[in-house]
């Protein structure tokens, strides 16, 4: 049996708000852009060149899951963007404004540095050595 994991769901405050991040900031495709009635879109996004694991954009829909947007890990980095060139993808985030906690450093797994979504979720920024 051979399995993967396709997308993982994200609760953004709107949707339009969150692909202007992924995508116009971060460059992500912008792979599906669905409406599903009622309000609610099919939006899934993906990392420059991947070739799987994706971002399902979901637009917050009531109180529980409006407090959850920035902290639907408990504060923990939770999602982990990797790269094959980790000085040129962290200027190139420096200089769209992306919010990084720390200055990178070298770990015996790779280079890494903290950094921050709009919404307030945190990501690595991670070069396996």
């Amino acid at each position: 049996m051979q399995q993967s994991l396709f997308a993982v769901a994200l609760v953004v405050p709107d949707y339009d708000t969150a692909i202007a991040f992924y995508v116009d900031t971060l460059g992500f495709s912008l792979d599906q852009d669905e409406d599903m009635g009622g309000g609610k879109r099919w939006v899934r996004v993906t990392p420059p060149g991947a070739v799987q694991g994706s971002l399902i954009l979901a637009q917050a829909d009531g109180d529980a899951q409006r407090a959850a947007i920035g902290n639907q890990t408990g504060g923990r980095v939770g999602f982990f963007l990797t790269t094959e060139n980790f000085a040129r993808d962290h200027a190139a985030m420096l200089a769209r404004g992306v919010l990084f906690e720390e200055e990178p450093r070298h770990e015996p797994y790779g280079t890494v540095a903290v950094w921050r979504d709009p919404f307030g979720n945190r990501w690595d920024l991670l070069q396996f050595t």
